[in-house]
């Protein structure tokens, strides 16, 4: 090999090497683009959290990562954010595990009426019993973190102070909500808080089961008259945040650890969010001259004794389908009472 033959050899062999080197920082240094779903209107506190917490991301990988915020149902409606982040139209979501009962038929277990003092209880409550069982429904995505509201209970047109006074009555309702409408004496009408205030405002539905902050936070103290404070059968919904298992597993290691590091940070903010949010409903509600009608206990018992059927009924029809209804219920009432005392 003749000298310009080397030459030109050896200038090919440095420019390939300046490019592969390019090529690869270019690569490397290259924008992770993602997009968080989530229901909850812009300016609701569990829409503000998951957009801090989006922010949080980008500033901890510096730049790296790159997330688009879709709150009110722009990217996915709330029935469908678990699919949808299966599927992929969206990497990252959020919404309530009763909206979806065929992919999480043991998991909504955590939305029966335990009485359920706060979202404290709640949320220990719903990352015990996912952490006990690991259900199979969350397999094929990454699960960031599972929280829960306070308790729901009881807001209506007209005041409701004993069982009869809901004889008949539409009541807006989802999941287990449904049922209890029933044994309540109500008539339930089905749909998520993205309908509620239209249907109250129309009279779709005379009444909704709810946490205090749907009040304010959906507005809907402007739609009802009354609240009863029907505590001891407080329901809760529990709630996902969920990423694409393909998309989870694409991420560099260094960039998966700062999500979870912000993970960690974020699921101890939500029941202060959500304790703020049920305070904040009732001085709105009370704002807008709405009444709070607390029960005695002899009543608060009736409404207690209701619910008995809406818990055995659900333990019996999940056991047949080869679950441990029994075993699920017991363990979420002990998780509530022990917590509650704490």
């Amino acid at each position: 090999m003749d000298k310009r033959t080397r030459c030109a050899v050896l200038f090919f062999g440095l420019f390939l090497a300046i490019f592969l080197v390019f090529t690869v920082t270019t690569t490397s240094a290259k924008t992770i683009e993602l997009s968080y779903a989530n229901f909850f209107p812009p300016t609701h506190a569990m829409s503000i959290l998951p957009e801090t917490w989006c922010r949080e991301v980008e500033k901890r990988t510096n730049g790296a990562v790159k997330i688009t915020y879709y709150p009110g149902g722009t990217l996915s409606a709330a029935a469908k954010i678990i699919t949808d982040v299966m599927d992929g139209i969206a990497d990252i979501g959020t919404s309530v595990i009763g909206y979806t009962p065929g992919i999480f038929p043991a998991m909504q277990a955590i939305d029966l009426p335990m009485g359920y003092p706060d979202a404290y209880v709640a949320t220990k409550v719903i990352n015990d019993f996912y952490n006990k069982y690991k259900f199979q429904s969350f397999s094929k995505v990454k699960v960031f973190y599972l929280f829960a509201h306070g308790p729901g209970i009881l807001h209506s047109k007209k005041p409701v102070r004993v069982l009869e006074d809901l004889r008949g009555m539409k009541i807006r309702a989802y999941g287990f909500s449904v049922a209890m409408a029933e044994a309540l004496g109500g008539v339930p009408v089905a749909m998520g808080q993205g309908g509620a205030y239209e249907a109250l405002q129309k009279g779709v539905a005379e009444a909704t089961i709810a946490p205090m902050e749907v009040l304010k936070g959906w507005k809907q103290a402007e739609v009802i008259t009354s609240t009863t404070e029907c505590y001891d059968i407080g329901y809760t919904a529990g709630f996902f945040v969920v990423m694409n298992l393909d998309k989870w597993n694409s991420l560099p290691k260094d960039v998966q650890k700062v999500m979870e590091d912000v993970n960690k940070e974020w699921l101890g903010k939500y029941p202060d969010a959500w304790a703020k949010a049920d305070e904040e409903g009732r001085e709105f509600t009370l704002s807008k001259g709405n009444q709070i009608i607390p029960l005695s206990a002899a009543e608060s018992a009736r409404w207690v004794k209701a619910m008995t059927p809406v818990v055995d009924n659900y333990a019996k029809e999940i056991t047949a389908k080869g679950f441990k209804g029994k075993e699920y219920v017991d363990f979420i009432r002990a998780k509530v009472k022990e917590y509650s005392k704490k």
